[in-house]
């Protein structure tokens, strides 16, 4: 499961890159000023160039390779409980998972927010869902709490 995920993420990480590129080089050129930024409710609050579209997916690339730099390295992870040898390896697959879980989520996040973005500039009108930040805080903290369930599962024998 965990390939997929990679892959999940590689590919979400190549759409935010090419969404981004089409956007800015493409043949349907972005007004001067575009969102840059939403607020809670999903409304923009700050404006900027269309240059400003490469900063998400340069976060997006940076945040995925951090995440993949810390996985290579499971023997050094500190899990919140007392950890017996024979349940470490369980501990780092699950922890692992969870980083896998979460690398999906951010960069499709970033993605989402890109897309829309791209949209609200071209049609120069709308909003992001007020679901929005319900749906995605929701879905990283449900995974957070999922792993880390299984974490202490795993951690008591």
């Amino acid at each position: 499961m965990r390939r997929i995920l990679e892959v999940v993420a590689l590919l979400l990480l190549l759409f935010l890159f090419a969404v981004t590129a089409y956007a800015v080089a493409g043949p349907d050129p972005l007004p001067a000023k575009i969102p840059t930024h939403f607020n809670a409710a999903g409304q923009p609050d700050a404006w900027g160039t269309p240059a400003m579209l490469w900063m998400l997916p340069a976060i997006a690339a940076v945040v995925y390779l951090l995440m993949s730099l810390a996985a290579r390295n499971p023997a050094a992870f500190h899990f919140p409980m007392r950890v017996r040898p024979p349940a470490r390896l369980r501990l780092e697959a699950i922890a692992l998972a969870m980083i896998s879980w979460i690398k999906v989520e951010v960069v499709c996040l970033m993605a989402w927010i890109q897309y829309e973005t791209v949209a609200f500039a071209r049609r120069g009108q709308g909003t992001l869902t007020p679901m929005f930040l319900p749906i995605v805080l929701g879905a990283v903290f449900a995974t957070i709490a999922v792993h880390i369930g299984a974490m202490r599962r795993v951690a008591r024998g």
